[in-house]
């Protein structure tokens, strides 16, 4: 088939898609990149609208062994018949071998596969290096209900964080420390940005991701579910390893810069926890710390909470940072 050229209706929406939130959210649909995010979201069973493949990967996706030869080796003094192309690495057969595999999946589920014309991806995707696929998939829709309804047991709140790539590692550290859900709060850049999707590696497709109203208004009714509210700050809360995670908690992060607003969040916060940093750095950015406090929630819930005094425990302090 011949490629859709860049002016194509479709190529255009994809462009909608992947640059503008109002698209995202008015379509509810959102675009993933690159075989691995294809791969989760076959493996979860989302709503795959379309895949567009790049048109050179698609002539290739589906020749991933056959091996080149010494004569498709090349060679920069020789320009003649099977010499002038690089040969192709291990990983790069691999990968072509995992995408056929992918788009025929994609065309037995009945999901529609489209190839691009040359350099319509790169314009599309925006970045130096794109993925050879990307694909419209449906936007999974979960309400501050629908967790409760779960009895959840550890949720994360990011409240004004403005970087996708924070965003989606905070999903991701979530998924693998087997939280509940990710609010994002009003004001909080949308978790299905192109970027935040990346960053996530697949985590939006197995935890639910809620996007929810003022940060004021969703920490009184985590509060009204009996969960514990550990605001995150860089310093003067409470030492991280000294709070009780096995608790039902929510854990609040802030924004990059500015940190936590705890003026304004103060009333609906239960306690304030920090990450000690022996070493002398300023902060940890949002994702590092979503990590580091999922894990020890998952630590505590494997081997016990700490054995502190209660009275030990209770954080409070000024506004953090990062």
């Amino acid at each position: 088939m011949s490629g859709l050229a860049y002016r194509h209706q479709r190529v255009q929406r994809l462009r909608r898609l992947m640059g503008r939130r109002s698209a995202r959210k008015d379509e509810g649909r959102f675009v993933i990149e690159g075989v691995n995010l294809l791969e989760e979201a076959l493996a979860a069973q989302a709503l795959i609208e379309a895949v567009y493949v790049d048109g050179e990967w698609a002539g290739r996706a589906g020749d991933a062994n056959d091996r080149p030869g010494p004569q498709d080796r090349h060679d920069p003094g020789q320009t003649g018949p099977g010499q002038g192309a690089p040969q192709r690495s291990g990983q790069d057969i691999e990968g072509q071998g995992r995408l056929g595999g992918l788009l025929q999946r994609c065309s037995e589920l009945g999901v529609r596969v489209f190839e691009l014309g040359p350099g319509v991806l790169a314009r599309v995707a925006g970045t130096v290096t794109p993925q050879p696929v990307v694909a419209v998939v449906g936007t999974p829709r979960s309400q501050l209900a629908d967790v409760q309804v779960a009895a959840p047991q550890l949720v994360l709140v990011c409240v004004d964080v403005r970087d996708p790539g924070n965003a989606g590692t905070v999903v991701r550290s979530g998924w693998a420390a087997a939280a509940d859900a990710v609010v994002f709060c009003e004001g909080t850049v949308d978790p299905w940005n192109p970027k935040a999707v990346r960053s996530s590696a697949g985590a939006v497709f197995h935890i639910p991701i809620v996007e929810a109203g003022p940060a004021p208004l969703v920490l009184e009714e985590l509060g009204a579910w009996g969960l514990h509210r550990l605001g995150a700050v860089r310093d003067g809360g409470a030492d991280y390893a000294a709070i009780d995670l096995t608790l039902a908690s929510a854990l609040i992060f802030g924004n990059e810069a500015a940190g936590l607003a705890v003026e304004r969040l103060g009333p609906n916060l239960d306690a304030l926890i920090s990450i000690p940093m022996p070493g002398g750095a300023e902060s940890l950015n949002v994702g590092m710390a979503a990590a580091v406090l999922c894990f020890e929630a998952a630590r505590q819930r494997r081997y016990g909470a700490p054995s502190i005094p209660r009275q030990e425990r209770a954080g409070t302090g000024k506004l953090g940072g990062k």
